[in-house]
C-alpha cells in the first residue's frame, strides 16, 4: 500500500512540472510575438518624402529670412545715408554758430574799445624807416602816407590773388588788374615784390620763395603774365597768407600783403581762418604784428543769382576783421567795371 501512494506521488509531481514548463514555453512565445509586432520595420520609402518634405520647409523658411535681411540691410543703409546728411548739417549749422559768435564777440570788442580802434584805423600805418623814407623822399606821397585809406609805407609787397572762377572769367580781373598797377604806381620803389594766389602758389617759380627785384621791366612783366595766369583756387586766401608770412618774414623788414578776393565759400570757418593767422603773424615786443595785411573786395558775385550772394557777405566780414587785427585796412570796391 506505501508503495503504490509514493508512485502516485511521484507521478503527479511530474505532471505538475511538466505543465509549468509548458505554461512557460507559451508565455514566452506570446511574448516574442508582442516584441515582434511592436518593432515592426518602418518603410524607408515613406521616412525619405517626410523628411524632404521637412528641408523643403526649412529651405522656404531660410529663404524668407534672407529675403528680410536683404530688406532690412536695404534699409540700415538708407538710415545711414540720411545720418550721415543730418551730421553735415550739424556740422555746417555748427560753423555757421561759431561765425556768429565771432562777430558777436567782435562787435562786443569794438564796442568797448571803439575810440582805440578809431585810432588806429585813421593812423593805420607803420613807422617809416630811414631807408624808406630815403625812397620817398623824392615822391609825392600823401600825409600819413596812406592812399584811398590804405598805408603805403612799406618796403616789400606781396600780392594774394583770389584766381577762381568768379574772379577770372569777369571783368573784376581786369579791374584787379588795374588796381594792381595802381597800388605799384604809389610806391615808387620797393626792396622786393612778390605774387602769390590764395592757394599759396607763385606767379614765377623763378622766384619761388625769393622776392621779384622791383624794376620797371619787372612790374610790366607782372602786369602782363597775371592777364591769363588762372591756377586752381578754393576761395579761401588762409594758405596763400600764411605762406606769405612763413615764407618772406624776416625781423626788421617792412612787409605788406594785399588780398584781393570776391567772396569766401560757406564750407569755411571765418573763426578759423582769423585763429591760423592770429597763430603766424604774431604780436611783437611793441605790439605791432609782423607783417601788415590789407584787403580789396570785388562786388562780382553780387551780379549773378541772389543764393550766391551770401559768400560776398562772408569774405567781406572775414577781410574786415582781419585787416583789422593786423594792423590795415579793407576797401570794398561798389563797382567792378
Amino acid at each position: 500500500m506505501r508503495r503504490k501512494r509514493a508512485s502516485e506521488d511521484e507521478s503527479g509531481s511530474f505532471s505538475v512540472s511538466f505543465l509549468d514548463i509548458a505554461a512557460c514555453g507559451f508565455g514566452s512565445m506570446i511574448i516574442l510575438l508582442l516584441i515582434a509586432k511592436q518593432a515592426e520595420p518602418i518603410s524607408l520609402e515613406v521616412s525619405d518624402v517626410k523628411s524632404e518634405g521637412s528641408i523643403n520647409d526649412l529651405q522656404q523658411q531660410l529663404f524668407e529670412i534672407r529675403g528680410e535681411t536683404t530688406v532690412l540691410n536695404r534699409d540700415l543703409n538708407a538710415k545711414q545715408e540720411q545720418l550721415s546728411i543730418l551730421k553735415d548739417r550739424v556740422a555746417r549749422l555748427r560753423r555757421d554758430l561759431n561765425d556768429v559768435q565771432g562777430k558777436f564777440q567782435a562787435s562786443n570788442q569794438m564796442s568797448d574799445e571803439a575810440t582805440l580802434e578809431s585810432g588806429k584805423l585813421a593812423i593805420a600805418r607803420q613807422t617809416l624807416t630811414a631807408e624808406m623814407q630815403r625812397l620817398l623822399a623824392n615822391s609825392s606821397a600823401p600825409e600819413n602816407n596812406a592812399i584811398g585809406g590804405i598805408p603805403v609805407d612799406s618796403e616789400y609787397i606781396i600780392f594774394v590773388i583770389d584766381t577762381s572762377g568768379s574772379m577770372f572769367n569777369n571783368p573784376s580781373w581786369n579791374k584787379m588788374l588795374g588796381i594792381i598797377e595802381d597800388t605799384l604806381n604809389v610806391y615808387p620803389e620797393v626792396k622786393g615784390i612778390q605774387v602769390m594766389n590764395d592757394e599759396g602758389d607763385y606767379m614765377f617759380d623763378s622766384y619761388r620763395g625769393e622776392w621779384i627785384p622791383d624794376t620797371p621791366g619787372r612790374r610790366n612783366q607782372i602786369i602782363s603774365t597775371l592777364r591769363n595766369w588762372n591756377p586752381y583756387s578754393n576761395s579761401s586766401p588762409v594758405e596763400g597768407v600764411t605762406r606769405a608770412i612763413s615764407n618772406f618774414y624776416e625781423p626788421g623788414k617792412k612787409i605788406s600783403i594785399y588780398v584781393m578776393g570776391d567772396d569766401f565759400q560757406p564750407g569755411g570757418s571765418i573763426q578759423d581762418v582769423l585763429q591760423t593767422i592770429d597763430r603766424i603773424n604774431v604780436e611783437d615786443a611793441n605790439g605791432d604784428r609782423l607783417v601788415r595785411i590789407h584787403g580789396i573786395g570785388f562786388p562780382t558775385i553780387f551780379a549773378g543769382p541772389a543764393r550766391f550772394q551770401q559768400s560776398v557777405y562772408r569774405f567781406s566780414t572775414l577781410m574786415r576783421e582781419l585787416t583789422q587785427r593786423n594792423g590795415g585796412t579793407f576797401v570794398g570796391l561798389n563797382d567792378f567795371r
